[in-house]
């Protein structure tokens, strides 16, 4: 259950225990990026030969220990027994080392390259693909799936080569000691082995399962933490205890029945496999007892019956492990095949130099993806001159963050063209047009870093003279060299040891620092207080003096020194001019000013926004 519904635990919960494919084929696509490291492929296979070979060879020595050495008179023959097993276990140490080294070094390498691989993807993918895909599930792949692929290439699978190496030679090391009792122990392997997969594969559901509720309850656990400051605000702590509490007692009991399942599991195999030993003892103490077969050789046979049932379970075991792989490979591939909706060109063509500043939309329509059926922008044109600065004034929904994020290409319109500087742009690389654009977003992004990082964020080849420059041009000089380490101190997470308006002024000083052509302004200077307003109100005038500026207006006061104030509703254009023009027009902007001025024109105490401030964090719904 969600904390702010039951909707979202049903929804992870319903999705946690969607059917997963068991498709082994699944895991292929991922071989490519195994291919380049084919030398540690080699050396580890190598190194699985010698020691399963080295495994088997023990059963060998075990026989010359017993009937030449211990059997015989001549204690050469003992010590060449013991020197030729203490040999075999010197070789099977040093290729299991090789053999773990290698596959490690390889499954934590490839696993690498594939997160590399799948972030690089998504952190191209259009915020279309964000829309209907959450965030936890993306972070589940990076991390749980490749994680588990990882123990598949780096154990698993070295591990089924190996078990399936000993299986063959076990088998044919069990005819070579005695073809008779080796065909009543495959008489009995069925009897031994069938159980034990059927009740292995239950227990791997329990585990599943168990694993879904842990998930669960710290996917409930995180939003909780994530929203602590609403809990307590609200006096929730209670209920949200009690709610985590059901969850972790949901996880307890699921976890108490793979536990009795595993319990059963290890009692049916030590009851049923000893009592299959006992059996074999006692046929083979009668050959031996008869003189058909050696003390040694009947110890040889029962290390290899030993080897080959070890070897069949745990081969079943990493059958289970691989369908579970499967899954996870199946979502990974997917990801890495994602393509995004916002592609540059085939040949794409290259905006004008230099930068002019000029941008159009031209009949543009269009619908987010989540929302086919609403338009957010319907037959929409706006033409903006270079240097020019524009207001977007409107009610909460009128499609004014769809034009930034049209600008910006985050989308295409379904219908028209976005231009600059006359370039559809469709027809050029998207990092190249967005190089154009400076945006300051009403909720600024301020990254786990310090100070100069997060400024420099804007131009990363900045030097530190441009980032305190940038930095004092918006008013954030100050507050960052009163921090500890100055601006080299760590901000925290979102920066959580800053205040609304330093991140706003940090989010200034970043776009001061690109030096844009265009500018794109989310209400930039609504966290502050009317003292650092004052102060970054003149900064950005310093910056908007000859650019191209488009600002979405959230208070009328803001929109007075705009050139031109375009007002909008339900996508559309309705109204577009000067404040006092607009106002004498008595249309939709006079109502809007209405409510924030009085009579003399004096911004009202009681200001009403013209639109929810929610709305650029609600973009993609609108």
């Amino acid at each position: 259950m969600s904390i702010f519904g039951p909707g979202g635990g049903a929804r992870r919960e319903s999705h946690g225990e969607r059917k997963k494919s068991k498709n082994l084929k699944q895991i292929s696509p991922l071989l490519r990026f195994v291919r380049p490291y084919r030398p540690m492929v080699v050396g580890a296979l190598v190194a699985l030969t010698v020691s399963a070979a080295s495994v088997l060879a023990m059963g060998v020595g075990l026989r010359l220990l017993i009937d030449d050495g211990l059997g015989g008179d001549d204690v050469h023959q003992l010590n060449e027994a013991l020197v030729y097993l203490i040999g075999m276990v010197v070789l099977l140490a040093a290729s299991t080392y090789s053999r773990f080294y290698l596959v490690s070094w390889l499954g934590e390498r490839v696993v690498a390259d594939i997160r590399r691989a799948i972030l690089a993807r998504i952190l191209r993918l259009s915020p279309a693909f964000f829309e209907i895909n959450k965030t936890g599930e993306l972070l589940s792949r990076i991390t749980t799936d490749t994680t588990l692929l990882q123990t598949v290439i780096g154990s698993q699978a070295s591990s089924a080569l190996r078990n399936l190496l000993m299986l063959t030679g076990g088998i044919a090391m069990l005819f070579v000691t005695s073809p008779r009792l080796a065909g009543l122990v495959f008489i009995l392997v069925p009897v031994v082995v069938l159980p034990i997969i059927i009740l292995g594969k239950r227990v791997r559901q329990r585990s599943r399962l168990s694993q879904d509720r842990i998930a669960d309850l710290g996917g409930q656990a995180e939003e909780a933490l994530n929203a602590i400051h609403t809990v307590q605000a609200f006096g929730q702590e209670n209920n949200i205890d009690n709610r985590l509490g059901e969850k972790v007692d949901s996880a307890f009991h699921t976890a108490l029945t793979r536990v009795r399942a595993r319990a059963f599991l290890t009692a049916f195999v030590i009851l049923i496999v000893f009592t299959g030993i006992a059996f074999v003892l006692w046929l083979g103490g009668r050959d031996v007892l008869d003189g058909s077969l050696s003390p040694g050789e009947l110890s040889a046979f029962l290390f290899f019956a030993a080897l080959v049932a070890g070897s069949m379970g745990s081969l079943s075991e990493v059958y289970g492990d691989l369908q579970h792989a499967a899954g996870a490979a199946e979502r990974l591939v997917e990801l890495l095949r994602q393509e995004s909706d916002i592609a540059a060109p085939q040949n794409p063509a290259a905006l004008p130099e230099p930068p002019r500043g000029a941008v159009a939309l031209k009949n543009v329509t269009f619908n987010y993806p989540s929302r086919p059926d609403e338009p957010a922008l319907n037959a929409y044109t706006l033409d903006v001159a270079p240097g020019e600065r524009v207001a977007l004034v409107g009610p909460s929904g009128a499609g004014k963050t769809s034009v930034f994020n049209l600008l910006l290409r985050f989308y295409d319109p379904g219908a028209g063209e976005v231009q600059i500087d006359g370039m559809d742009l469709r027809r050029v690389r998207p990092e190249e047009a967005r190089a154009r654009f400076g945006l300051v977003p009403q909720e600024p992004v301020i990254f786990a870093a310090d100070g100069w990082e997060n400024i420099r964020f804007g131009r990363p080849e900045a030097d530190d003279q441009e980032v305190r420059a940038a930095a004092r041009a918006a008013g954030a000089e100050a507050f960052l060299d009163a921090l500890p380490d100055g601006f080299a101190t760590f901000l925290g997470e979102k920066g959580m040891r800053l205040s609304g308006g330093q991140k706003q002024r940090l989010a200034i000083a970043r776009a001061i620092l690109r030096n844009p052509a265009i500018l794109l302004l989310d209400e930039a200077t609504s966290a502050l207080d009317a003292e650092s307003e004052r102060a970054v109100q003149e900064a950005l005038e310093t910056l908007m003096a000859g650019r191209t500026t488009l600002v979405i207006a959230h208070r009328l006061a803001t929109v007075q020194k705009a050139d031109r104030i375009v007002v909008m509703e339900q996508g559309r254009v309705v109204a577009e001019g000067t404040h006092d023009a607009l106002v004498a027009e008595d249309g939709l902007y006079a109502r809007l000013a209405a409510l924030q001025f009085d009579s003399n024109g004096t911004e009202s105490a009681t200001e009403t926004p013209t639109e929810t401030p929610g709305e650029s964090g609600q973009a993609a719904q609108r």
